[in-house]
């Protein structure tokens, strides 16, 4: 029996945003969710350079690389943006978010590879948990005790972001996991989950089976609670083969 990740993703522009600056990528082995910011031509130009550059990461890896795979992708894409700032002075400030998860081709382990604000959470068992830190203002706040979760969600700070793909100097985080036969990820943007509640996501992982009428309903809720941002979404079931 092998483990095997199917996966979907959507995404929206909102109801208030004039474009959309997210990316997405639902692939076989490669899932992933791109923010991007600075502007509406230069935030689209940064999640599209990331997401184009590792792409090309959605193949047969193996276990011991998937690390250094998604490192690599994220230092050439960071260096991608970098170039393309320097060709035109007007896009400095211009970055993206990025949470992505490369899966193993032997099904025992997956690498997630997070910067930004961006979020992946699993849903394993009926429980909900969020595994991205967010790279903001309000969570170093909440990480110092000085506010709570539930201030931090409606903090006037909360969409500062500490860092991002800029072509800068960047700590990306990196995890490894053991897949479990049954596992829904959710990648998505703040998009998301600015405005729907995680027992809200919980519910809806758990109540829709079919992986597109979840990515559906997702972006449906985050449209009736005013779609202020653009909302992407990726739903990756972790299924048993053979």
């Amino acid at each position: 029996m092998t483990l095997k990740l199917r996966s979907t993703g959507a995404t929206d522009r909102g109801l208030i945003r004039s474009g959309n600056q997210d990316a997405f990528h639902a692939g076989t082995w490669l899932v992933a969710v791109a923010d991007g910011m600075g502007g509406m031509a230069a935030g689209d130009l940064a999640s599209s350079i990331a997401m184009q550059t590792i792409v090309p990461l959605d193949a047969e890896t193996p276990e011991d690389a998937l690390v250094a795979a998604l490192r690599g992708g994220i230092d050439l894409a960071s260096g991608r943006i970098r170039q393309a700032v320097e060709e035109d002075p007007e896009r400095q400030g211009m970055g993206t978010t990025l949470t992505a998860l490369l899966f193993a081709r032997t099904g025992s382990c997956l690498a997630l590879a997070h910067v930004g604000d961006s979020r992946a959470y699993l849903f394993r068992e009926g429980v909900l948990k969020q595994i991205t830190r967010d790279d903001t203002f309000v969570q170093m706040l909440v990480d110092q005790g000085l506010i709570t979760p539930e201030q931090a969600s409606s903090h006037p700070r909360r969409a500062v972001v500490t860092q991002a793909l800029q072509g800068g100097e960047v700590s990306p985080a990196y995890a490894t996991m053991v897949p479990w036969a049954g596992d829904r990820w959710l990648l998505c943007s703040d998009g998301l989950s600015n405005v729907v509640r995680p027992d809200t996501l919980a519910e809806v992982l758990a109540g829709h089976s079919d992986q597109e009428e979840c990515a559906r309903r997702l972006i449906d809720l985050a449209l009736r609670a005013g779609g202020p941002d653009n909302v992407t979404v990726v739903v990756a079931d972790v299924v048993a083969e053979g």
